[in-house]
């Protein structure tokens, strides 16, 4: 359900200086296993999440909280969220998964229509002008960061790799034969190559993300993808990993991420009235929660930090511990820029740093560096 806020004159920093008027994300590129068992969301719980393409503010429902608030600065963003909504409202969890790109369909649009009447005006316009893409990709495969994997599977990939090694890449196997089969034959000069040359900053901003949500990041970017795709095929298994069976593939394989996942379908759409959504910041939000007395107790706050500069991060992390209730729990992830508590800050936060460490090693969206939950006191 979407509750109207007025506009608030208070705006983010990357507000300003990104172009939020296209899908970046069409689906969450971040773990929701890890941010759940992180979260230990509870009946009680009032929970704030950045909503990008909306699938773990999904997820956040199978745990039955009291409400889960989606923000987001973009538009397009929060018509994913809603188009996502209608889909659990309307469709099979078969026809979900075909819908979202998730399995292969030739009955996307007629999904569509019937999902339509449960959209707004503005969100039907949107989804109207997509119908030739989301038919051909799935509604999870037509963002901007989709469409550049898109690019790295069908022309860099062949390049480097047959499709048998790909398969072979997905096969379950030890660690041991993960590591033989990464160091001889995945590892070889044009891959590790294509990675720097295709994952590099100019490129991924061009294609892949908008370059502003590169202003502080200082190393390179793609040195970080190389380590990390090696770390997510050598430690972690792949057979298990639908992010990379994305990644490699345009779909997902057997393991699903948590929104997805039969199991959780009803879950999630038993509870989706206790969504709401709101095109805005969470610096706005903040205000919004300040006048009318709101708390929240659980923060799903992405790698949102990662945008600001370390004097708007220290300022919006205070803004957000000073509207959570004693004991709330935030939790965000760092890819690029690192972003903890600054130290004037921290009589306010317990960081738990032994359960940050071993979800992250977990964390199945191996592109991050970091992940930070830290409590309020």
């Amino acid at each position: 359900m979407n509750k109207a806020i007025n506009k608030s004159k208070i705006k983010s920093e990357i507000e300003s200086k990104a172009d939020f008027s296209k899908i970046r994300y069409a689906q969450v590129w971040e773990d929701a296993d890890v941010l759940l068992a992180g979260l230990q969301i509870e009946p009680h719980d009032v929970c704030l999440a950045i909503a990008s393409a909306g699938d773990n503010a999904l997820s956040m429902l199978a745990q039955n909280p009291a409400k889960v608030v989606a923000l987001d600065l973009n538009p397009a963003q929060i018509y994913c969220l809603e188009l996502r909504v209608a889909a659990y409202k309307t469709l099979s969890h078969k026809e979900l998964l075909e819908f979202m790109g998730s399995r292969s369909s030739s009955s996307r649009q007629e999904y569509y229509q019937r999902c339509r009447a449960q959209l707004t005006p503005q969100a039907g316009t949107f989804w109207d002008g997509k119908q030739s893409e989301f038919i051909k990709y799935g509604i999870g495969g037509i963002g901007k960061f989709e469409q550049y994997f898109r690019i790295f599977k069908d022309w860099i990939v062949p390049f480097v790799h047959s499709k048998s090694t790909v398969q072979k890449l997905f096969e379950t196997s030890s660690e041991e034969e993960r590591h033989v089969f990464f160091d001889k034959t995945w590892n070889s000069w044009r891959w590790r190559f294509l990675i720097r040359i295709f994952f590099s900053e100019t490129v991924m901003g061009k294609i892949g993300r908008d370059p502003e949500f590169f202003s502080y990041v200082k190393s390179s970017f793609s040195e970080h993808v190389f380590k990390k795709i090696a770390y997510g095929m050598r430690q972690q298994n792949p057979a298990k990993n639908p992010y990379l069976y994305w990644i490699f593939n345009g779909t997902h394989g057997e393991t699903l991420p948590f929104a997805l996942r039969r199991e959780n379908f009803d879950k999630i759409k038993q509870n989706l009235h206790k969504l709401e959504w709101h095109l805005m910041s969470v610096e706005a939000y903040a205000e919004h929660c300040k006048n009318n007395g709101t708390v929240i107790s659980k923060f799903n706050l992405s790698n949102i930090f990662e945008y600001m500069s370390e004097k708007s991060y220290a300022t919006t992390l205070k803004t957000l511990i000073d509207l959570a209730r004693p004991g709330a729990r935030l939790l965000y992830w760092n890819m690029m820029v690192p972003r903890r508590c600054p130290v004037d800050l921290q009589h306010k936060i317990n960081p738990q740093l032994e359960i940050s460490k071993s979800l992250h090693a977990e964390d199945k969206a191996i592109f991050y560096s970091d992940l930070v939950i830290e409590d309020v006191k």
